[in-house]
């Protein structure tokens, strides 16, 4: 029986936050795209917390957002609650957080997705991938789904999120499977065990969720939204919302003890799982064990949407078996008539190491096939969402024999994390916090239109309503400099006097009305430009101290090996990531200024 046939030029597999962006992008961009999903009712479905952004996480959603993305709006459009994060500290430290109603918020990106131009959306699950020999290269042509059916295309980008090789773990139960009710799929690991791809494995858990009903909230901190909610979008004008307030617990010395004597059916402690699991968001057992000393732990309370009572417990992610986590509960104040509607798992999965991409996230050794996601390593909704962007992009790109495109550490923090990831891998599930980044101050949340939407419309990712949006907020900003630079204050001219400490926004419009015209989110970039420009200006000097190392450009067919006098060590790194400048080589561990010394003088010969 012959094969149905579809001809595509791009396929995004997977629909979590990744494959939603990336179809949406590369869609955006002008190709046919094709989104597959084993199941079209958890398309854009946030698989653990019900919340978007966070420090530096938020800072990413804004960047996706400024380049034409679904997630900023998506969630001023769902979110139950939202707090900018740090704001007792420097600009470069504030981010926005929200709750999301986790089931509008799955709707709206569908929505979405179903509404684009470009794109269609497609049940599918993908049993292998199809590559030919092109000009002596492996080259991705298509895949092959379940049911006699083959998918051609240009390109196909890779987000399979948690769901490769998958196994669920509460206590010595093991289930096949990425997610909670859900099954695993096999066939893509094997087609990348078969192209010689590195596969590895990690893990990550989630904390069991609660009915709302059976917490006594009387005896817990409650956690408002703030009365002056900022939107994540730049479309976004005001946000008028429904704010509902998040809950505040511990754990305490007789919950540790009883997860100390329970350690031995912990799948993390028994040998039951040998996977490395993220660090910066341990599970409760963890916590208990590498911070002994501690009496207590913060949990959470998130509530998982308007008309649901599902509560999500942040803070006490578990493996333990089902008993343990029901006792658990008993011993939390305000949780001890508390029913678990679900209970904490474990899941390890298969991911790919990242320094087998190009920093455009296109696979070294096969072309045309791009990683996004949770498959590069990565952990979390919002640097999915971030590298679905690039790579979906990216992949559209190259099918129209474009050159690629990616943000440089100093323009965003997606940036960062793709560079982080391509040069040095990661031996944990990767994390985005804003100690990552070498130039925060220019990486602000509220400038993030300013890093990048220019690039953004070059390459035809936004509409003409943000292009619009975006020139009329420049124009803004260029007002308020302009009125400030002519007005005098005590002989002072006005954005110097800005740089005071003690002067805010509302003080230099009381002593310059004309300010008063200036639109709010306009005026917030002007004041934090002024007040640190001399910092602003520091770390310019530096960017363009890198921007000199990174002009310095280094040929992907580079053979190290010719180097005699490199050591054994940085030749087989270089080699390895095969960075394709100086300062992506710089960056890779262990790699030394000799090292790189040695590689300019033989790049000038």
């Amino acid at each position: 029986m012959t094969a149905n046939v579809y001809h595509y030029d791009v396929i995004v597999i997977g629909a979590g936050h990744a494959g939603t962006e990336a179809a949406a992008a590369a869609a955006r961009l002008g190709a046919k795209t094709a989104l597959l999903t084993t199941n079209l009712d958890t398309v854009g479905q946030m698989s653990c917390n019900p919340a978007i952004g966070g420090v530096a996480k938020g800072q990413i959603v804004r960047e996706v957002d400024a380049m034409g993305g679904l997630m900023g709006e998506a969630i001023d459009a769902t979110g139950i609650q939202f707090r900018m994060l740090n704001l007792r500290k420097g600009p470069a430290m504030h981010s926005p957080r929200a709750q999301a109603d986790k089931r509008a918020y799955q709707s709206h990106i569908k929505l979405r997705i179903e509404s684009q131009d470009n794109l269609d959306l497609r049940q599918e699950t993908v049993e292998d991938l199809i590559t030919e020999s092109v000009d002596g290269r492996t080259r991705i042509v298509g895949i092959k789904v379940r049911g006699d059916a083959v998918y051609r295309a240009g390109a196909v980008v890779l987000t399979t999120g948690t769901f490769l090789q998958a196994i669920m773990h509460t206590g010595t139960s093991q289930t096949a499977g990425g997610r909670g009710g859900e099954g695993t799929t096999s066939g893509i690991s094997g087609a990348l065990d078969r192209l010689n791809f590195e596969v590895d494995r990690f893990k990550t858990g989630t904390p069991p969720r609660i009915n709302a009903r059976t917490i006594d909230y009387s005896k817990l901190d409650e956690q408002p939204g703030d009365v002056d909610p900022q939107p994540f979008s730049f479309l976004t004008g005001k946000l008028n919302v429904e704010q509902v307030s998040c809950h505040i617990t511990y754990t305490n010395d007789a919950v540790h003890e009883l997860i100390r004597a329970n350690l031995d059916r912990a799948p993390m402690y028994s040998g039951q799982i040998n996977s490395r699991g993220p660090r910066y968001c341990p599970s409760i057992e963890d916590k208990v064990v590498r911070f002994a000393d501690k009496s207590q732990h913060q949990l959470f309370l998130e509530p998982e949407g308007h008309d649901t009572q599902e509560v999500y417990v942040n803070g006490i992610s578990t493996s333990l078996p089902r008993d343990v986590q029901d006792q658990m509960f008993r011993m939390i104040v305000g949780l001890e008539n508390a029913s678990i509607m679900r209970y904490g798992y474990a899941v390890e999965y298969d991911f790919c190491p990242p320094t087998q991409l190009w920093p455009h996230l296109e696979a070294k050794t096969v072309d045309r096939l791009f990683f996004a996601g949770q498959i590069n390593g990565t952990t979390g909704y919002e640097e999915a969402a971030g590298q679905g962007l690039i790579a979906g992009a990216n992949a559209a790109l190259t099918v129209a024999g474009k050159p690629t495109w990616v943000p440089t550490r100093d323009q965003a923090y997606i940036g960062v994390l793709v560079d982080d990831l391509v040069t040095a891998g990661t031996d944990e599930p990767y994390r985005m916090f804003t100690s990552r980044a070498e130039y925060r101050l220019l990486l602000r949340q509220d400038n993030a239109d300013r890093r990048l939407t220019a690039d953004a419309d070059k390459l035809g990712l936004i509409t003409a309503h943000r292009r619009d949006t975006f020139a009329d907020k420049l124009l803004q900003i260029d007002k308020a400099i302009a009125i400030l630079k002519e007005a005098r204050i005590e002989r002072t001219a006005g954005d110097v006097y800005l740089r005071r400490p003690e002067i805010d926004w509302p003080a230099i419009c009381a002593l310059i009305p004309e300010l008063n015209s200036i639109d709010p989110f306009a005026a917030e970039q002007v004041l934090h430009d002024v007040k640190y420009a001399g910092y602003i200006n520091r770390q310019k000097m530096d960017v363009e101290k890198q921007h000199r190392l990174a002009g310095k450009k280094i040929p992907p067919s580079f053979d190290y090996q010719k180097i005699s006098s490199l050591r054994n060590e940085a030749r087989e790194k270089l080699s390895k990531v095969r960075p394709l400048s100086l300062d992506q080589a710089k960056r890779i561990s262990g790699i030394t200024p000799a090292d790189i010394a040695l590689v300019m003088a033989h790049l000038d010969h």
